[in-house]
């Protein structure tokens, strides 16, 4: 392994990017148009423009991803926690191109990847699961046949789904029908494909997740299990580690399930395994994330081990350097500081950010996607930055991301970060009586004051505009492309006449 390539966007590929110069790996950057200035693009040794203007987004590109990697004579491919990370097909590609694949094998992945064939493995190895359908159905007829004989609420859910996509829950039974065919339609619109299946919703559990590291030959180490139940619309907004408030019994109920079922499929790289905790304790198995989640963080500072360099390390087929459960070195907590506004439903505000002040002291990690100047594009995912505070215990944590998020600075579009300073206020996160009430519809039913935090915001910035072209270099067609901001004629026609003058 020397060079890798990048297939990803954002704070995560900056991240990645400062793995592979720690390790001497050369790194290569991929951007769509709209995002030719953004800080991920500077963050690689190299950056290659993607394709622009055709019917799949750049950054989804299965083709054009592996060509530029070999083009750019990069030898591996880093998904890094978007769509392609779990994709089997962009992995088998990029194998098949000769290249190594930052990730479990592609079979693994279609196994892991398809929650009713990873229901099926959980069970094989004695999880505890929530009552669900054995495969995939057929029309919403059985979705309504489910909820009468096993009650309500259920939870519709796509098939190849995740973060939250292709998941609808109903509540009453006359609205089974459309929330089923409304899953369907967001599954194939996301996904390409459209199978869904039924499961009982458990109302009001918290999302507990064992991370773990596997070398492909049946070794598994379970490094730390955390705590994601602050979410909005089934999407994590703040991690903890370790996972707080569980019982001896309900951790080793995650680990040992998390260690079971990884081994089964002898899985290579790093993976998340995703349970839920109900209201009465009992633990059950949700799915297994076969990415790098963005909630890394938080374990890795509670560890002390590098993830990513795990990765890349274990794609090279060296050994894991992590020992099985580390002593937690402190308690962590990961805010996800997105361009949204909290006092409107968290609906997307993407602006250009005009000031930027980051926090900083002992126990204070941010990984930022964003430079002043930059934006997040409408229609990318609106992730700015995260902030990582670690303290000597939960309330040590908590006290230090107060003082931190007081003094970040995020001007431009609305922020979440009006909700993180709230939520580090409310009594059922900051639990003082020894017992959370956050759970993961928490923000939706039960959090006051969250309609008191929207603010005017700006419109959407305008994309990057490009001007491409073409000129002559020896006689050979070759494509250039120059930002419109800065592009008149004159500067055209002057590039022109300098590449395509003879020499003097």
């Amino acid at each position: 392994m020397k060079k890798v390539l990048i297939a990803e966007r954002g704070e995560i590929a900056v991240r990645i990017a400062g793995a592979c110069a720690e390790l001497e790996l050369g790194s290569v950057s991929v951007y769509a148009d709209d995002d030719a200035d953004a800080l991920h693009v500077t963050s690689a040794d190299e950056a290659w423009a993607l394709p622009t203007g055709g019917a799949v987004d750049p950054y989804l590109d299965m083709d054009a991803l592996v060509d530029v990697a070999q083009r750019s004579g990069a030898d591996t491919v880093h998904p890094g926690c978007g769509p392609l990370s779990e994709n089997a097909e962009f992995a088998r590609r990029v194998v098949a191109a000769g290249l190594t694949w930052v990730g479990p094998d592609p079979e693994t992945m279609e196994v892991l990847g398809d929650k009713i064939a990873a229901r099926a493995l959980a069970d094989s190895v004695g999880a505890a699961l929530v009552v669900g359908t054995a495969g995939p159905i057929d029309t919403a007829d059985e979705a309504v046949a489910f909820a009468q004989k096993h009650g309500l609420p259920i939870a519709l859910k796509a098939a190849h789904g995740g973060g939250g996509l292709g998941l609808r829950v109903a509540r009453r039974l006359d609205e089974v029908s459309d929330l089923f065919d409304s899953a369907v339609r967001e599954a194939v619109a996301v996904f390409g494909r459209g199978e869904c299946f039924v499961e009982q919703y458990l109302d009001r559990p918290r999302h507990v997740e064992a991370q773990l590291l596997g070398d492909g030959r049946g070794g598994i180490v379970v490094i730390d299990v955390r705590d994601c139940s602050v979410q909005r619309r089934h999407q994590k907004l703040v991690a903890e580690s370790p996972a707080p408030f569980l019982t001896g019994e309900q951790i080793e109920t995650v680990v040992d399930t998390a260690r079971s079922i990884a081994a089964a499929v002898s899985y290579r790289g790093a993976g998340t395994v995703e349970f839920l905790v109900s209201r009465s304790g009992v633990v059950s198995f949700l799915e297994f994330g076969t990415a790098l989640a963005v909630e890394h963080a938080s374990t890795e500072q509670t560890t002390g081990v590098d993830l990513v360099r795990h990765q890349l390390l274990i794609a090279d087929d060296r050994p894991i350097e992590a020992v099985d459960r580390p002593s937690p070195r402190g308690h962590s907590l990961t805010f996800r500081v997105t361009a949204e506004d909290p006092g409107r439903g968290f609906l997307p505000a993407p602006a250009v950010v005009s000031a930027l002040a980051l926090p900083g002291g002992p126990g204070v990690r941010i990984d930022s996607g964003v430079v002043v100047g930059g934006a997040v594009p409408a229609g990318r995912d609106s992730l700015l930055l995260t902030v990582t505070v670690t303290g000597r215990d939960r309330d040590g944590a908590i006290r230090r991301a107060r003082r931190c998020l007081t003094a970040l600075t995020v001007e431009g579009p609305a922020t979440s970060l009006p909700f993180h300073r709230l939520l580090l206020d409310e009594p059922a996160f900051t639990a003082p009586e020894g017992r959370t009430g956050v759970h993961t519809r928490w923000i939706e039913t039960e959090l006051d004051g969250l309609e008191l935090l929207a603010v005017p915001t700006p419109g959407s910035p305008r994309a990057t505009a490009t001007l491409r072209t073409w000129v002559e270099v020896d006689g050979r067609r070759v494509a250039i492309g120059l930002p419109a901001a800065v592009t008149t004629a004159d500067v055209v026609a002057a590039l022109t006449a300098a590449v395509v003058a003879p020499e003097a």
